[in-house]
C-alpha cells in the first residue's frame, strides 16, 4: 500500500481531536417524561458521534508509545460507520492517513462520509462488524508494513477512559442547572459493543456518583447482545444482527460492559426498532436534531410512559434525567420522512395488525455491584 507523506502534527502542538460538547434542557422532552430532562450533545463532535471521544484518546495513547516522533503511522479502523468516521476525523486532525474496513451492511450514506472526511481507503467486507475487524487486521494490515496502528472500535480502555470525559464535563455543567447540586436520577445510554456504556460507568465511579444514579443501557430487538448476556448470566454471542439500528450492531459486549451491567444500580432496557425510530422523528419535531436510531432509542424512553415502566416507579417532578445523545451520521431527512411513513403507527398504539405496542423489556436487575 502506497502512503502519500502526510504531515504530522508533533506531539507538542497536538490538541485534543474532540471537543466539550453542551448540556441542554429540554422542555418539551421534560413536559413529556414529567421531569427534568437534558441532552448532551454528543452529536456535536467533529465525527457527529461521542466515538470522537474514545476513539481520539485511543490514537492519542498509541502515538505517545512511538520510540521515534517523526514516525508516520497509517491508522486503520473497522467499524460500522460511526468508529471509523472518528477514527478518520482524529487521523486528519492529526495529519496521519487512515483506512476502514466495514461491513456490507454498511450504508452507501455513510462510505460517502467517510470518504469525505479524508478517508485514505474504504473498503467493505463481511456481514458483521467482526468480519470486517477479522478481514481488517489479517489481510489489509497485514500488507501495510511494520508502522500502523490499530483502532478497535470499542473494547479498550483507553477508549473507555476518553468516553468517560463525558460525565468529568457533566460533573460541572449540571450544577449550572440548579440551585442544589447533585448526581443526575438517571443516565440514558445505548449500547453497541460497550465503549460508550463503560466509560459512563467509569466516569460515574471517578465523580462517586455510582450509588445515586441509575444507568438505563438501550438496546434494540435484533442487536440485543447485552440483554442476552445479562439473561444467560454469561457473555453470549448473537448469530446476526436484525435491528435497522446498525450502529448497535456488535454482535459481543466486551466483558467489563457485563461486569458493570450487573451492577444493581444498571437495568438492560430493549425497545422495538419503530420506538427507536419514533424517537428520531420526535426528536425532530421537539429539538430540531436529527440523530440516527442507536440514539432514537434513548429519547423514546421519554414518551408515553415509558421512562416509568421502565424504572418501575413515579417519576418525580425533580427528577434529573440525561439523555445521552450520542449522535451518529446514518440519518437523513429522507430517512426520517420513511421511518414516520413505516413506523408512524407506534405513536397510536396499534400496529398495522391492531397488536398492542411492545413493552419495554427489562433484564433483572443484576446481583450487587459488579
Amino acid at each position: 500500500m502506497t502512503v502519500k507523506e502526510p504531515t504530522r502534527i508533533s506531539s507538542h502542538e497536538q490538541t485534543k481531536p474532540w471537543i466539550e460538547t453542551p448540556l441542554k434542557e429540554s422542555y418539551a422532552l421534560s413536559q413529556a417524561a414529567a421531569c427534568r430532562v437534558f441532552l448532551k450533545l454528543e452529536n456535536l463532535q467533529p465525527s457527529g458521534s461521542f466515538k470522537s471521544r474514545g476513539i481520539g484518546s485511543y490514537i492519542l495513547a498509541r502515538l505517545d508509545e512511538l520510540p521515534d516522533p517523526t514516525i508516520q503511522p497509517h491508522i486503520f479502523s473497522s467499524s460500522g460507520g460511526n468508529a471509523g468516521l472518528a477514527a478518520v476525523h482524529a487521523s486528519t486532525t492529526l495529519g496521519l492517513p487512515c483506512t476502514v474496513v466495514v461491513p456490507l451492511s454498511t450504508k452507501p450514506l455513510m462510505i460517502s462520509k467517510l470518504k469525505a472526511a479524508g478517508a485514505f481507503e474504504v473498503i467493505q467486507h463481511g456481514p458483521t462488524w467482526q468480519d470486517a475487524d477479522t478481514y481488517l487486521r489479517k489481510e489489509v494490515m497485514a500488507k501495510a508494513g511494520p508502522s500502523t496502528i490499530y483502532v478497535p472500535p470499542f473494547d479498550h480502555p483507553d477508549i473507555w477512559a476518553g468516553n468517560s470525559t463525558l460525565i468529568s464535563e457533566l460533573s460541572h455543567q449540571l450544577p449550572l442547572f440548579t440551585p442544589h447540586p447533585s448526581p443526575p436520577d438517571v443516565i440514558i445510554c445505548s449500547v453497541g459493543g460497550g465503549g460508550l456504556f463503560n466509560g459512563i460507568n467509569q466516569g460515574l465511579d471517578a465523580c462517586n456518583w455510582s450509588r445515586h444514579t441509575t444507568v438505563l443501557a438501550l438496546e434494540t430487538e435484533g442487536a440485543q447482545s447485552l440483554h442476552k448476556s445479562l439473561e444467560a448470566g454469561e457473555l453470549v454471542t448473537l448469530p446476526g444482527i436484525t435491528s435497522e439500528a446498525t450502529s448497535l450492531g456488535a454482535v459481543r459486549v466486551t466483558r467489563q460492559t457485563l461486569a458493570y451491567a450487573q451492577r444493581s444500580s444498571v437495568r438492560s432496557v430493549v425497545l422495538p426498532d419503530a420506538e427507536a425510530a419514533m424517537g428520531c422523528w420526535r426528536l425532530a419535531d421537539d429539538e430540531r436534531i436529527m440523530v440516527e436510531m442507536a440514539s432514537g432509542v434513548n429519547v423514546a424512553l421519554c414518551y408515553d410512559g415509558r421512562l416509568e415502566r421502565v424504572l418501575g416507579r413515579k417519576v418525580r417532578p425533580d427528577d434529573k434525567v440525561v439523555i445521552v445523545l450520542c449522535g451518529g451520521s446514518n440519518v437523513t431527512v429522507d430517512m426520517l420522512a420513511k421511518w414516520r411513513d413505516e413506523f408512524g403507527w407506534v405513536e397510536k398504539g396499534i400496529d398495522a395488525r391492531e397488536r398492542a405496542v411492545p413493552s419495554a423489556v427489562t433484564a433483572p436487575k443484576g446481583n450487587g455491584d459488579a
